[in-house]
């Protein structure tokens, strides 16, 4: 199939072109070229908010268009006014940041909704390409990490251990939180395109098992190789911080988990990363490799007023 990539050399992106180069699909990337492009694909340097640089697509068509970049309607609404709708599938990168909060866990694909989210341009866009009839596959991850990670999600807690500073959690640290690994996202995103049971699907996608604040800490040090009991743990109030908003901690607090039951049972896909052994790759083979790395703390102190 012939399938454009929005993006592509960038973490999701990135992987998914990996998973792509391994089948006999013909690939053009839509990128600011910012990033080293693999050279068996077809490269259109431009900017998706550029109307005149997205005017390189008219006229071209295409039988399946991946956004993993899009965060509001207007985004693919303007991809598809110069390229059509694609001929087989448009796959989606919405997030499990739209749902609402919740008492029942683990997030299923049918829980209540936020609108209010930050996220929630994802959802526009999924009504509305169900409203127009263009197939189309989401996947809503929760937390999505390894090598090229451009949140700051494993990155924040090696910092504080490889420096050997206090590592502040909210609480007791037993909220659960999930984290699915980069190369499985991708993955899952390449069997849906092959698959006719994925049409108009949204799917949470992430790793098999929740795990407790505490939990990233303890899997955080081993892959640093320290050993856990050695750390210093610092709870600070939740109270004093927005829960969502990740400016001072790097996960939302509170349980954060979703249900992964339906995108494993219609793909056929398990995740091939837990947890232990994904954090190991990004330490190995991302956070080893930092040129520079003089992390600032300062907002740690500000989790504790005096």
């Amino acid at each position: 199939m012939n399938i454009l990539v929005i993006g592509g050399t960038r973490f999701v992106g990135k992987y998914l072109v990996s998973e792509l180069n391994s089948t006999n699909h013909r690939i053009t990337l839509f990128t600011r070229g910012n990033n080293p492009v693999p050279t068996n694909v077809e490269h259109i340097k431009g900017d998706r908010g550029s109307e005149e640089s997205l005017a390189s697509l008219r006229g071209r068509k295409f039988d399946v268009i991946v956004d993993s970049s899009g965060r509001t309607l207007e985004d693919t609404k303007k991809v598809l006014s110069f390229t059509g709708a694609p001929l087989h599938r448009l796959v989606y990168v919405s997030s499990a940041g739209v749902y609402a909060d919740s008492y029942n866990w683990p997030l299923k694909e049918s829980s209540e909704l936020d609108p209010n989210s930050r996220h929630y341009g994802k959802v526009e866009t999924e009504n509305w390409l169900t409203a127009q009839g263009i197939p189309f596959t989401s996947f809503r991850p929760t937390y999505i990490y390894g090598p090229g990670n451009y949140n700051p999600i494993e990155r924040w807690f090696f910092d504080r251990i490889v420096h050997n500073r206090p590592i502040p959690l909210p609480g007791d640290g037993n909220f659960i939180t999930q984290l699915g690994h980069v190369a499985d996202l991708a993955k899952a995103m390449l069997l849906s395109i092959e698959s006719s049971v994925a049409v108009n699907k949204i799917y949470n996608c992430s790793g098999n098992q929740g795990i407790t604040l505490r939990g990233l800490v303890y899997i955080s040090a081993k892959a640093c190789g320290k050993d856990p009991s050695q750390l210093t743990i610092k709870p600070f109030d939740p109270s004093l911080v927005d829960q969502k908003q990740r400016k001072s901690f790097p996960l939302r607090i509170g349980h954060f988990f979703s249900d992964i039951n339906l995108v494993k049972k219609d793909l056929k896909w398990e995740p091939r990363f837990d947890l232990e052994k994904g954090f190991d790759d990004s330490y190995k083979n991302d956070y080893l490799l930092l040129t520079s790395n003089n992390p600032d703390f300062s907002a740690d102190e500000k989790l504790f007023p005096s």
